[in-house]
Protein backbone atom coordinates (compact mmCIF):
# COMPACT_ATOMS: atom_id res chain seq x y z
CA UNK A 1 0.00 0.00 0.00
CA UNK A 2 1.50 3.32 -1.06
CA UNK A 3 1.64 6.27 1.32
CA UNK A 4 0.51 9.65 -0.01
CA UNK A 5 3.22 12.26 0.47
CA UNK A 6 2.08 15.37 2.31
CA UNK A 7 3.36 18.93 2.49
CA UNK A 8 2.67 20.98 5.60
CA UNK A 9 0.63 24.13 5.10
CA UNK A 10 2.66 25.81 7.83
CA UNK A 11 -0.52 26.07 9.96
CA UNK A 12 -0.83 23.29 12.54
CA UNK A 13 -4.62 23.35 12.81
CA UNK A 14 -5.05 23.32 9.04
CA UNK A 15 -2.66 20.36 8.76
CA UNK A 16 -4.83 18.54 11.32
CA UNK A 17 -7.95 19.18 9.25
CA UNK A 18 -6.14 17.93 6.11
CA UNK A 19 -4.79 14.82 7.85
CA UNK A 20 -1.19 16.00 7.64
CA UNK A 21 -1.22 18.71 4.99
CA UNK A 22 -1.63 19.15 1.25
CA UNK A 23 -1.06 16.20 -1.06
CA UNK A 24 2.19 16.58 -2.96
CA UNK A 25 1.94 17.81 -6.60
CA UNK A 26 -1.71 18.77 -6.29
CA UNK A 27 -3.24 22.14 -7.22
CA UNK A 28 -5.13 23.87 -4.42
CA UNK A 29 -7.19 27.05 -4.41
CA UNK A 30 -7.72 29.29 -1.37
CA UNK A 31 -10.77 31.45 -1.95
CA UNK A 32 -12.46 34.11 0.13
CA UNK A 33 -13.55 37.75 0.35
CA UNK A 34 -11.16 40.71 0.66
CA UNK A 35 -9.39 40.75 4.02
CA UNK A 36 -9.95 37.06 4.74
CA UNK A 37 -6.20 36.37 4.81
CA UNK A 38 -5.74 34.42 1.59
CA UNK A 39 -2.24 35.77 0.97
CA UNK A 40 -1.20 35.03 4.56
CA UNK A 41 -2.40 31.43 4.19
CA UNK A 42 -0.26 31.20 1.04
CA UNK A 43 2.79 32.72 2.71
CA UNK A 44 2.53 30.17 5.52
CA UNK A 45 2.58 27.42 2.89
CA UNK A 46 5.68 28.81 1.16
CA UNK A 47 7.54 29.48 4.42
CA UNK A 48 6.89 25.91 5.62
CA UNK A 49 9.24 24.55 2.97
CA UNK A 50 12.27 22.67 4.23
CA UNK A 51 15.88 23.60 3.54
CA UNK A 52 15.82 21.17 0.60
CA UNK A 53 12.72 22.80 -0.92
CA UNK A 54 12.47 25.93 -3.08
CA UNK A 55 9.40 28.18 -2.84
CA UNK A 56 8.21 30.56 -5.57
CA UNK A 57 5.74 33.41 -5.14
CA UNK A 58 4.16 34.43 -8.48
CA UNK A 59 2.84 37.88 -7.74
CA UNK A 60 -0.06 39.26 -9.77
CA UNK A 61 -1.43 41.59 -7.12
CA UNK A 62 0.29 43.90 -4.66
CA UNK A 63 3.88 45.02 -5.28
CA UNK A 64 6.42 42.50 -4.06
CA UNK A 65 7.84 44.81 -1.40
CA UNK A 66 4.40 44.95 0.25
CA UNK A 67 4.16 41.17 0.23
CA UNK A 68 7.65 40.84 1.71
CA UNK A 69 6.73 43.31 4.43
CA UNK A 70 3.60 41.29 5.24
CA UNK A 71 5.55 38.04 5.43
CA UNK A 72 8.20 39.52 7.72
CA UNK A 73 5.52 41.06 9.97
CA UNK A 74 4.14 37.60 10.71
CA UNK A 75 7.58 36.05 11.19
CA UNK A 76 7.50 34.30 7.80
CA UNK A 77 11.00 35.03 6.55
CA UNK A 78 10.63 36.49 3.04
CA UNK A 79 14.36 36.06 2.37
CA UNK A 80 13.82 32.31 1.98
CA UNK A 81 11.31 32.86 -0.86
CA UNK A 82 11.77 33.49 -4.57
CA UNK A 83 9.51 36.15 -6.15
CA UNK A 84 8.29 36.51 -9.71
CA UNK A 85 6.87 40.02 -10.03
CA UNK A 86 4.06 40.14 -12.59
CA UNK A 87 1.90 42.82 -10.99
CA UNK A 88 1.53 46.08 -12.94
CA UNK A 89 3.55 49.08 -11.77
CA UNK A 90 3.86 52.71 -12.79
CA UNK A 91 6.23 51.80 -15.65
CA UNK A 92 3.35 50.10 -17.45
CA UNK A 93 1.78 53.50 -17.90
CA UNK A 94 4.92 55.57 -18.58
CA UNK A 95 7.08 53.28 -20.73
CA UNK A 96 4.91 50.75 -22.54
CA UNK A 97 2.32 52.93 -24.23
CA UNK A 98 -1.44 53.09 -24.12
CA UNK A 99 -2.18 49.47 -25.03
CA UNK A 100 -2.24 48.55 -21.31
CA UNK A 101 -5.42 50.54 -20.94
CA UNK A 102 -7.24 49.19 -23.98
CA UNK A 103 -5.89 45.83 -25.15
CA UNK A 104 -3.81 44.36 -22.36
CA UNK A 105 -4.99 40.80 -22.99
CA UNK A 106 -3.45 40.49 -26.42
CA UNK A 107 -0.32 42.42 -25.49
CA UNK A 108 0.62 40.97 -22.10
CA UNK A 109 -0.54 37.36 -22.13
CA UNK A 110 2.31 35.89 -24.22
CA UNK A 111 5.00 37.69 -22.22
CA UNK A 112 3.50 36.62 -18.87
CA UNK A 113 3.18 32.98 -19.90
CA UNK A 114 6.75 32.84 -21.15
CA UNK A 115 8.02 34.60 -18.03
CA UNK A 116 6.30 32.09 -15.75
CA UNK A 117 7.59 29.15 -17.80
CA UNK A 118 11.18 30.43 -17.89
CA UNK A 119 11.23 31.16 -14.14
CA UNK A 120 9.78 27.79 -13.17
CA UNK A 121 12.13 25.89 -15.49
CA UNK A 122 15.08 27.76 -14.01
CA UNK A 123 14.17 27.48 -10.31
CA UNK A 124 12.35 24.11 -10.35
CA UNK A 125 10.32 25.11 -7.23
CA UNK A 126 8.71 22.54 -4.96
CA UNK A 127 6.07 24.99 -3.71
CA UNK A 128 4.36 27.65 -5.81
CA UNK A 129 1.92 30.36 -4.77
CA UNK A 130 -0.01 32.24 -7.48
CA UNK A 131 -1.57 35.32 -5.89
CA UNK A 132 -4.21 35.94 -7.15
CA UNK A 133 -4.91 33.45 -9.93
CA UNK A 134 -8.05 35.40 -10.87
CA UNK A 135 -5.90 38.18 -12.36
CA UNK A 136 -5.26 35.88 -15.32
CA UNK A 137 -8.94 36.25 -16.20
CA UNK A 138 -8.31 39.86 -17.20
CA UNK A 139 -5.45 38.81 -19.49
CA UNK A 140 -7.58 36.57 -21.69
CA UNK A 141 -10.18 37.50 -24.28
CA UNK A 142 -12.91 35.03 -23.22
CA UNK A 143 -13.81 32.35 -20.65
CA UNK A 144 -12.79 29.47 -22.91
CA UNK A 145 -9.33 30.91 -23.38
CA UNK A 146 -9.05 31.57 -19.64
CA UNK A 147 -9.87 27.96 -18.76
CA UNK A 148 -7.49 26.64 -21.40
CA UNK A 149 -4.64 28.85 -20.22
CA UNK A 150 -5.14 27.97 -16.54
CA UNK A 151 -5.39 24.26 -17.30
CA UNK A 152 -2.21 24.46 -19.36
CA UNK A 153 -0.41 26.37 -16.60
CA UNK A 154 -1.44 23.89 -13.91
CA UNK A 155 -0.48 20.89 -16.05
CA UNK A 156 2.91 22.48 -16.69
CA UNK A 157 3.51 23.15 -12.99
CA UNK A 158 2.43 19.63 -12.08
CA UNK A 159 4.86 18.20 -14.64
CA UNK A 160 7.71 19.98 -12.86
CA UNK A 161 6.78 18.31 -9.55
CA UNK A 162 5.48 21.48 -7.90
CA UNK A 163 2.65 21.67 -5.37
CA UNK A 164 0.62 24.76 -6.25
CA UNK A 165 -1.48 27.01 -4.03
CA UNK A 166 -3.59 29.71 -5.70
CA UNK A 167 -5.67 32.49 -4.20
CA UNK A 168 -9.02 33.53 -5.62
CA UNK A 169 -11.15 36.54 -4.82
CA UNK A 170 -14.65 35.26 -4.04
CA UNK A 171 -17.18 37.82 -5.26
CA UNK A 172 -20.81 37.70 -6.33
CA UNK A 173 -20.09 39.50 -9.59
CA UNK A 174 -17.05 37.39 -10.51
CA UNK A 175 -17.56 33.64 -10.17
CA UNK A 176 -14.58 31.35 -9.71
CA UNK A 177 -16.57 28.13 -10.08
CA UNK A 178 -14.51 27.17 -13.13
CA UNK A 179 -11.32 27.41 -11.08
CA UNK A 180 -12.78 25.15 -8.42
CA UNK A 181 -13.47 22.50 -11.08
CA UNK A 182 -9.89 22.68 -12.34
CA UNK A 183 -8.20 22.19 -8.95
CA UNK A 184 -7.68 19.20 -6.69
CA UNK A 185 -8.71 20.93 -3.46
CA UNK A 186 -10.67 24.02 -2.43
CA UNK A 187 -10.05 25.84 0.85
CA UNK A 188 -12.92 28.23 1.45
CA UNK A 189 -12.53 31.22 3.81
CA UNK A 190 -15.47 33.16 5.21
CA UNK A 191 -15.78 35.91 7.79
CA UNK A 192 -18.51 37.60 9.79
CA UNK A 193 -18.38 40.29 12.45
CA UNK A 194 -17.85 37.56 15.08
CA UNK A 195 -15.72 34.83 13.57
CA UNK A 196 -13.61 33.75 10.60
CA UNK A 197 -14.07 30.21 9.34
CA UNK A 198 -12.21 27.86 7.01
CA UNK A 199 -13.81 24.88 5.31
CA UNK A 200 -12.44 22.26 2.92
CA UNK A 201 -15.19 22.07 0.32
CA UNK A 202 -13.26 19.83 -2.09
CA UNK A 203 -10.35 17.46 -1.51
CA UNK A 204 -9.07 14.73 -3.82
CA UNK A 205 -7.65 12.34 -1.30
CA UNK A 206 -8.55 10.99 2.16
CA UNK A 207 -11.52 12.92 3.52
CA UNK A 208 -10.72 16.15 5.31
CA UNK A 209 -12.40 16.90 8.64
CA UNK A 210 -15.83 18.40 8.19
CA UNK A 211 -16.11 22.10 8.93
CA UNK A 212 -16.46 24.93 9.26
CA UNK A 213 -13.46 25.47 11.52
CA UNK A 214 -12.60 28.75 13.23
CA UNK A 215 -9.42 30.68 12.49
CA UNK A 216 -7.89 33.98 13.50
CA UNK A 217 -5.08 36.16 12.21
CA UNK A 218 -2.75 37.04 15.07
CA UNK A 219 0.66 38.68 15.38
CA UNK A 220 2.26 35.34 14.49
CA UNK A 221 0.04 34.66 11.48
CA UNK A 222 -2.91 32.32 11.05
CA UNK A 223 -4.20 30.09 13.86
CA UNK A 224 -6.79 27.44 12.95
CA UNK A 225 -8.90 25.60 15.52
CA UNK A 226 -10.46 22.43 14.11
CA UNK A 227 -13.95 21.38 15.10
CA UNK A 228 -14.19 18.83 17.86
CA UNK A 229 -14.27 15.26 16.57
CA UNK A 230 -16.21 12.91 18.87
CA UNK A 231 -14.69 9.39 18.86
CA UNK A 232 -16.97 6.63 17.63
CA UNK A 233 -15.87 4.24 20.38
CA UNK A 234 -15.47 4.93 24.07
CA UNK A 235 -11.98 4.50 25.48
CA UNK A 236 -11.34 1.83 28.10
CA UNK A 237 -11.31 3.11 31.67
CA UNK A 238 -11.85 1.53 35.10
CA UNK A 239 -15.34 1.54 36.58
CA UNK A 240 -15.12 3.70 39.67
CA UNK A 241 -17.02 6.32 41.63
CA UNK A 242 -15.92 9.91 42.03
CA UNK A 243 -16.61 10.70 45.68
CA UNK A 244 -17.61 14.12 46.98
CA UNK A 245 -15.84 13.56 50.28
CA UNK A 246 -19.17 14.22 52.04
CA UNK A 247 -20.67 10.86 53.14
CA UNK A 248 -24.29 12.06 53.13
CA UNK A 249 -23.94 13.49 49.61
CA UNK A 250 -22.36 10.26 48.39
CA UNK A 251 -25.28 8.33 49.91
CA UNK A 252 -27.66 10.36 47.76
CA UNK A 253 -25.66 9.29 44.71
CA UNK A 254 -25.18 5.62 45.62
CA UNK A 255 -21.51 6.17 46.36
CA UNK A 256 -20.69 9.14 44.12
CA UNK A 257 -20.58 10.01 40.43
CA UNK A 258 -19.70 7.19 38.04
CA UNK A 259 -16.59 7.87 36.01
CA UNK A 260 -17.22 8.83 32.39
CA UNK A 261 -20.68 10.26 33.04
CA UNK A 262 -22.12 13.76 32.60
CA UNK A 263 -23.81 15.23 35.68
CA UNK A 264 -25.94 18.37 35.73
CA UNK A 265 -26.25 20.32 38.97
CA UNK A 266 -29.45 22.24 38.36
CA UNK A 267 -31.03 25.03 40.35
CA UNK A 268 -31.79 28.76 40.57
CA UNK A 269 -29.22 31.46 41.15
CA UNK A 270 -27.69 31.38 44.61
CA UNK A 271 -28.74 27.79 45.27
CA UNK A 272 -25.17 26.50 45.55
CA UNK A 273 -24.64 24.66 42.27
CA UNK A 274 -21.05 25.85 41.81
CA UNK A 275 -20.08 25.29 45.44
CA UNK A 276 -21.49 21.75 45.48
CA UNK A 277 -19.72 21.00 42.20
CA UNK A 278 -16.45 22.36 43.59
CA UNK A 279 -16.74 19.81 46.38
CA UNK A 280 -16.46 16.98 43.85
CA UNK A 281 -13.65 18.66 41.92
CA UNK A 282 -11.50 19.39 44.96
CA UNK A 283 -12.01 15.86 46.27
CA UNK A 284 -10.98 14.34 42.91
CA UNK A 285 -7.95 16.62 42.60
CA UNK A 286 -7.01 15.90 46.20
CA UNK A 287 -6.88 12.20 45.32
CA UNK A 288 -4.59 12.87 42.37
CA UNK A 289 -7.06 13.05 39.47
CA UNK A 290 -6.09 15.85 37.08
CA UNK A 291 -9.01 18.28 37.04
CA UNK A 292 -10.01 21.51 35.31
CA UNK A 293 -12.72 24.15 35.75
CA UNK A 294 -14.08 26.20 32.84
CA UNK A 295 -15.75 29.18 34.51
CA UNK A 296 -18.20 31.16 32.36
CA UNK A 297 -19.89 33.31 35.00
CA UNK A 298 -17.39 33.95 37.78
CA UNK A 299 -13.80 35.13 37.78
CA UNK A 300 -10.93 32.94 38.85
CA UNK A 301 -10.43 35.23 41.83
CA UNK A 302 -14.07 34.89 42.94
CA UNK A 303 -13.91 31.10 42.73
CA UNK A 304 -10.75 31.03 44.82
CA UNK A 305 -12.28 33.35 47.42
CA UNK A 306 -15.43 31.23 47.57
CA UNK A 307 -13.38 28.07 48.04
CA UNK A 308 -11.20 29.64 50.71
CA UNK A 309 -14.29 30.75 52.69
CA UNK A 310 -15.47 27.12 52.72
CA UNK A 311 -12.06 25.73 53.66
CA UNK A 312 -11.56 24.14 50.23
CA UNK A 313 -7.82 24.09 49.36
CA UNK A 314 -8.38 24.91 45.67
CA UNK A 315 -5.47 27.38 45.57
CA UNK A 316 -3.03 24.80 46.91
CA UNK A 317 -4.16 22.26 44.33
CA UNK A 318 -3.56 24.77 41.54
CA UNK A 319 -0.04 25.34 42.86
CA UNK A 320 0.51 21.56 42.95
CA UNK A 321 -0.55 21.32 39.29
CA UNK A 322 -3.47 18.90 39.77
CA UNK A 323 -6.14 21.54 39.16
CA UNK A 324 -6.56 24.43 36.75
CA UNK A 325 -9.16 27.17 36.30
CA UNK A 326 -9.87 28.64 32.86
CA UNK A 327 -11.83 31.88 33.11
CA UNK A 328 -13.85 32.36 29.92
CA UNK A 329 -14.50 36.06 29.38
CA UNK A 330 -17.44 37.25 27.23
CA UNK A 331 -16.63 36.98 23.49
CA UNK A 332 -13.04 35.94 24.26
CA UNK A 333 -13.19 32.53 22.59
CA UNK A 334 -14.86 31.00 19.58
CA UNK A 335 -16.58 27.67 20.09
CA UNK A 336 -13.71 25.91 18.29
CA UNK A 337 -11.10 27.62 20.48
CA UNK A 338 -12.86 26.38 23.60
CA UNK A 339 -13.28 22.83 22.31
CA UNK A 340 -9.59 22.76 21.40
CA UNK A 341 -8.76 23.79 24.97
CA UNK A 342 -10.98 21.00 26.28
CA UNK A 343 -9.36 18.50 23.93
CA UNK A 344 -5.83 19.59 24.87
CA UNK A 345 -6.68 19.32 28.56
CA UNK A 346 -7.87 15.73 28.11
CA UNK A 347 -5.42 14.38 25.53
CA UNK A 348 -2.28 16.35 26.41
CA UNK A 349 -2.68 16.98 30.15
CA UNK A 350 -4.53 13.82 31.15
CA UNK A 351 -7.52 15.59 32.72
CA UNK A 352 -10.03 13.16 34.25
CA UNK A 353 -12.58 15.56 35.79
CA UNK A 354 -14.06 18.63 34.05
CA UNK A 355 -16.39 21.24 35.54
CA UNK A 356 -18.26 23.46 33.07
CA UNK A 357 -19.59 26.18 35.33
CA UNK A 358 -22.55 28.04 33.90
CA UNK A 359 -24.67 27.01 30.91
CA UNK A 360 -26.08 30.54 30.62
CA UNK A 361 -22.56 31.96 30.39
CA UNK A 362 -21.62 29.23 27.91
CA UNK A 363 -24.45 30.35 25.63
CA UNK A 364 -23.64 34.05 25.93
CA UNK A 365 -19.84 34.22 26.15
CA UNK A 366 -18.71 32.22 23.12
CA UNK A 367 -18.40 33.45 19.57
CA UNK A 368 -19.60 30.89 17.06
CA UNK A 369 -20.60 30.40 13.47
CA UNK A 370 -24.37 30.38 13.65
CA UNK A 371 -24.87 27.14 15.52
CA UNK A 372 -27.03 26.74 18.62
CA UNK A 373 -24.54 26.96 21.53
CA UNK A 374 -26.32 24.12 23.30
CA UNK A 375 -25.50 21.88 20.34
CA UNK A 376 -21.84 22.70 20.98
CA UNK A 377 -22.22 21.94 24.70
CA UNK A 378 -23.79 18.58 23.88
CA UNK A 379 -20.89 17.83 21.51
CA UNK A 380 -18.36 18.64 24.25
CA UNK A 381 -20.24 16.43 26.71
CA UNK A 382 -20.35 13.54 24.24
CA UNK A 383 -16.61 13.87 23.59
CA UNK A 384 -15.77 13.89 27.31
CA UNK A 385 -17.99 10.87 27.92
CA UNK A 386 -16.30 8.91 25.12
CA UNK A 387 -12.90 9.81 26.59
CA UNK A 388 -13.87 8.47 30.02
CA UNK A 389 -13.84 11.91 31.63
CA UNK A 390 -16.20 12.68 34.50
CA UNK A 391 -18.05 15.87 33.57
CA UNK A 392 -20.00 18.22 35.83
CA UNK A 393 -22.18 21.00 34.40
CA UNK A 394 -23.92 23.69 36.43
CA UNK A 395 -27.25 24.66 34.92
CA UNK A 396 -29.28 27.63 36.08
CA UNK A 397 -33.07 27.48 36.08
CA UNK A 398 -34.82 30.78 36.57
CA UNK A 399 -37.53 29.89 39.07
CA UNK A 400 -36.35 30.34 42.66
CA UNK A 401 -39.44 28.59 43.95
CA UNK A 402 -42.54 27.25 42.21
CA UNK A 403 -42.92 24.74 39.39
CA UNK A 404 -39.82 22.53 39.10
CA UNK A 405 -37.70 22.50 35.93
CA UNK A 406 -34.63 20.28 35.90
CA UNK A 407 -32.78 21.68 32.89
CA UNK A 408 -33.08 24.37 30.26
CA UNK A 409 -32.96 23.98 26.48
CA UNK A 410 -33.72 20.23 26.36
CA UNK A 411 -30.28 19.35 27.73
CA UNK A 412 -31.54 16.39 29.73
CA UNK A 413 -30.59 13.98 26.93
CA UNK A 414 -26.93 14.88 27.52
CA UNK A 415 -27.21 14.43 31.28
CA UNK A 416 -26.53 10.95 32.63
CA UNK A 417 -27.24 12.28 36.11
CA UNK A 418 -29.33 15.24 37.29
CA UNK A 419 -28.86 16.63 40.80
CA UNK A 420 -31.23 19.45 41.72
CA UNK A 421 -30.99 22.09 44.41
CA UNK A 422 -34.07 24.05 45.45
CA UNK A 423 -34.95 26.91 47.76
CA UNK A 424 -37.72 26.23 50.27
CA UNK A 425 -39.21 28.56 52.83
CA UNK A 426 -39.14 27.32 56.41
CA UNK A 427 -40.44 29.46 59.27
CA UNK A 428 -39.95 32.59 57.18
CA UNK A 429 -36.38 31.66 56.22
CA UNK A 430 -35.04 30.41 52.89
CA UNK A 431 -33.27 27.08 53.10
CA UNK A 432 -31.80 24.75 50.49
CA UNK A 433 -32.64 21.15 49.75
CA UNK A 434 -30.81 18.77 47.43
CA UNK A 435 -32.03 15.66 45.65
CA UNK A 436 -31.35 13.39 42.70
CA UNK A 437 -33.75 13.23 39.79
CA UNK A 438 -31.89 10.83 37.53
CA UNK A 439 -28.85 8.54 37.45
CA UNK A 440 -28.43 6.59 34.23
CA UNK A 441 -25.87 4.00 35.32
CA UNK A 442 -26.68 3.34 38.98
CA UNK A 443 -29.33 3.51 41.66
CA UNK A 444 -29.78 6.58 43.87
CA UNK A 445 -31.52 7.71 47.03
CA UNK A 446 -35.02 9.00 46.38
CA UNK A 447 -35.13 11.37 49.34
CA UNK A 448 -34.42 15.07 49.77
CA UNK A 449 -31.76 16.31 52.16
CA UNK A 450 -30.99 19.69 53.64
CA UNK A 451 -27.98 21.43 52.08
CA UNK A 452 -25.82 23.98 53.91
CA UNK A 453 -22.50 25.73 53.35
CA UNK A 454 -20.41 26.48 56.40
CA UNK A 455 -16.86 27.54 57.18
CA UNK A 456 -16.06 23.83 57.21
CA UNK A 457 -17.39 23.21 53.71
CA UNK A 458 -20.45 21.52 52.25
CA UNK A 459 -22.86 19.97 54.75
CA UNK A 460 -25.68 17.60 53.83
CA UNK A 461 -28.23 16.57 56.44
CA UNK A 462 -30.31 13.47 57.03
CA UNK A 463 -33.17 12.59 54.66
CA UNK A 464 -36.14 14.96 55.00
CA UNK A 465 -38.84 12.34 55.34
CA UNK A 466 -41.60 14.84 56.18
CA UNK A 467 -40.99 17.28 53.31
CA UNK A 468 -43.17 16.90 50.24
CA UNK A 469 -44.31 18.88 47.20
CA UNK A 470 -40.91 20.36 46.27
CA UNK A 471 -41.12 19.25 42.64
CA UNK A 472 -44.71 20.46 42.23
CA UNK A 473 -43.84 23.93 43.49
CA UNK A 474 -45.80 23.72 46.77
CA UNK A 475 -43.43 22.26 49.38
CA UNK A 476 -44.90 21.55 52.80
CA UNK A 477 -44.09 19.61 55.92
CA UNK A 478 -46.28 16.61 56.65
CA UNK A 479 -45.73 17.03 60.41
CA UNK A 480 -45.98 20.76 61.10
CA UNK A 481 -45.75 20.38 64.87
CA UNK A 482 -42.28 18.83 64.84
CA UNK A 483 -40.69 20.66 61.93
CA UNK A 484 -42.62 23.83 61.30
CA UNK A 485 -44.50 24.83 58.15
CA UNK A 486 -43.02 25.53 54.75
CA UNK A 487 -44.68 27.36 51.89
CA UNK A 488 -43.32 27.28 48.33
Amino acid sequence: MTTTSRLSTGIDGLDTILDGGLIERQNVIVRGPPGAGKTIFGLHFLAAGTDEEDSLYINLGEPTQYVQRTADHFGLNSETLQFLELSPDEKKFTEEGTYTLFSSAEAEQPSLVSEVRETVEELQPDRVLIDPITEFRFLTTDEHQFRSQILGLLDFLRSTGATVLMTSQAAADLSDTDLQFLTDAVINLEQTSEVRTVDITKFRGPAAQRGPHAYEITESGVDVWPRLEVPDAQVDFPEENISSGVPELDQLLDGGLDRGTVTFFSGPTGAGKTTTSLQFVQEAAGRGSQSIIFSFEESRRTLLQRAEALNMPIGEMIEQGVLDIVEVQPREYTVNQLTNKVQDAVEADGVEVVLIDGTQGFKQNLRGHGENPITNLIEIGRYLRQMGVTTIVTNEVHDITGQFRATEEQMSNLADNIVFIRHVESRGKLEKVIGVLKMRTSDFERMLRKLEFTEYGVSVGDPLENLQGVLTGTPEWADSESTGETDG
